[in-house]
């Protein structure tokens, strides 16, 4: 009987799934809307992604744990690519896996000489169509990733996140008549609703490399 109950109460295996959540978790504090959406989409409630989020966290402390990209093999399977990529004067890898709730994204690991991780987060899929980025009301939460905002907005300026897994980017855009202004907020999903003068600084922050809100003005 004891072993009956003990293979009931044992949690799930960590898989893609629960991975997922993982990504929701930290998204959660910038646009819980979107992701109590996500969390429907997926059939869970959010106690199951607070549970994800604490063996996530519990095995990136734990005292023996795996690389990182270990991990992520043992958590999302074998990459769906792994591409050679060049990083100045260094060759990588870019070990890359599909994600469900976003048919059009890739989670990516880039991987330095040695096995050591880079960088980690959401990128667009080979071939699938980005977002046309013009103006500030262009930019709307989980639309679009790191690289596709500091390209259209280049010279776009790094800057350190506020917490891991989070990136902040400093650019200048035209705004739009009827774009809306983040320093407002009015609709709660970090986009725009006046008018815009041209060539207005903006801060756009991240989270695992999708965009989760716009705040005009300078860093």
């Amino acid at each position: 009987m004891s072993s009956t109950r003990d293979a009931a109460a044992a949690p799930p295996p960590f898989g893609p799934l629960q991975f997922q959540l993982v990504l929701l978790r930290r998204m959660a504090d910038h646009q819980p809307g979107l992701v109590e959406d996500a969390l429907r989409e997926l059939g869970v409630e959010r106690p199951e992604m607070r549970e994800a989020n604490r063996r996530w966290q519990a095995m990136l402390h734990a005292p023996r744990r795996r690389g990182a990209q270990a991990r992520y093999r043992s958590v999302l399977g074998p990459p769906e690519s792994v591409t050679g990529r060049r990083v100045g004067d260094l060759s990588c890898e870019a070990l890359s896996w599909p994600v469900p709730l976003w048919p059009d994204l890739r989670f990516e690991v880039l991987t330095a000489p040695g096995g050591g991780v880079w960088n980690e987060w959401l990128v667009r899929a080979p071939g699938a169509p980005g977002p046309t980025l013009r103006t500030a009301a262009d930019l709307r939460p989980w639309t679009c990733t790191v690289d596709e905002v500091a390209r259209a907005f280049a010279p776009a300026r790094p800057m350190e996140g506020t917490a891991p897994t989070r990136f902040r980017l400093a650019f200048t855009a035209p705004g739009a008549a009827g774009a809306v202004d983040a320093t407002r907020a009015v609709d709660g999903m970090g986009a725009v609703d006046a008018p815009d003068a041209p060539g207005r600084p903006y801060v756009a922050e991240f989270t695992w490399g999708l965009l989760q809100r716009v705040t005009a003005g300078a860093a």
